[in-house]
């Protein structure tokens, strides 16, 4: 299962994009609401997630997804179980994906130290010994960064080819008339 969480204030299209390229890519996805059910978007748009994160097992953890936006970042990073499970993933080489602001989790936690990565501008101080790159998404091993909502359709399909290979992930691209 690949786990998206969202917290108060995430950026919607950066959350929503890579769940509906996955969900086409017949990956299983479950989005993950912290703090409850109902979780509103930076943007106000109001969504209900699939799960809350007390209901959150490790068991059947093959990826995480964090959503940037602000204040959702912040929201994430002060989730206990959020970062058990980034943990979790890094400690048993699972993929962990981030966008926009959400790749500063990943900084603080050590994660990105030698890793190529990439975030919205003004969080580069934050992504602690990355090898910054100007890209919308990068790809280093099992860690996969975006720049931010512009680059969400981009981020989500590098997801999809790391879990589903580039076959699949190639299909949904041309059917979501991508370049």
């Amino acid at each position: 299962m690949v786990y998206v969480f969202l917290a108060e204030g995430f950026e919607e299209t950066e959350a929503l994009a890579p769940v509906d390229i996955l969900r086409r890519c017949k990956i299983e996805v479950s989005t993950v609401g912290v703090g409850g059910r109902e979780i509103t978007g930076s943007h106000g748009i109001k969504v209900s997630a699939d799960i809350t994160e007390s209901e959150l097992s490790t068991d059947d953890c093959e990826a995480v997804v964090l959503p940037g936006g602000m204040p959702g970042t912040l929201n994430l990073e002060k989730s206990p179980i959020v970062k058990a499970c980034v943990k979790y993933c890094a400690d048993n080489d699972l993929p962990i994906c981030a966008i926009c602001a959400a790749p500063s989790i990943l900084g603080h936690m050590g994660i990105l130290r030698g890793k190529k990565a990439t975030c919205f501008p003004g969080f580069e101080s934050e992504l602690d010994g990355a090898l910054l790159q100007n890209e919308l998404a990068v790809t280093d091993g099992k860690i996969i960064t975006g720049k931010g909502a512009g680059a969400a359709i981009e981020f989500g399909l590098a997801i999809a080819t790391l879990l589903a290979g580039s076959e699949i992930s190639n299909k949904t691209r041309a059917a979501l008339q991508c370049k």
